[in-house]
């Protein structure tokens, strides 16, 4: 079903996750139990139009977030900002001349290439 897109029985056509999104957010919606879903699942039911499911009795999350869902959250914001900053302003007192930092320069790969033309070791 997932790969042609159609019920095998009724051969009508069937909606599939195909981009990376919203296969996250299929994969929150099974998970919802999990603190660390819960910003996915939020925006997974505000989308779907169901955002009755969003706190009070009946509701499938909370209204708040929870204290480990905000934690989540933080620790991935802060592990996709390090290291990502090539274009940072350089600092004269460590003797970095004035201005924004260089972008580093591409590596080569030098390796060995068997059935290349420089195919010898370096």
């Amino acid at each position: 079903m997932y790969y042609a897109g159609l019920d095998p029985f009724t051969k009508k056509p069937v909606n599939t996750a195909r981009n990376l999104n919203d296969r996250k957010l299929q994969r929150a919606l099974m998970q919802f139990f999990k603190p660390e879903n819960y910003f996915e699942v939020r925006e997974a039911l505000i989308k779907a139009g169901r955002a009755d499911l969003i706190g009070g009795c009946d509701g499938l999350i909370p209204a708040q977030p929870p204290k480990e869902a905000i934690e989540s959250r933080r620790r991935q914001a802060n592990a996709a900002a390090r290291n990502d900053h090539y274009h940072s302003v350089a600092n004269p007192a460590q003797g970095e001349p004035a201005g924004e930092r260089p972008t580093p320069p591409l590596v080569k790969n030098k390796g060995y290439r068997p059935g290349r033309k420089s195919q010898k070791r370096r």
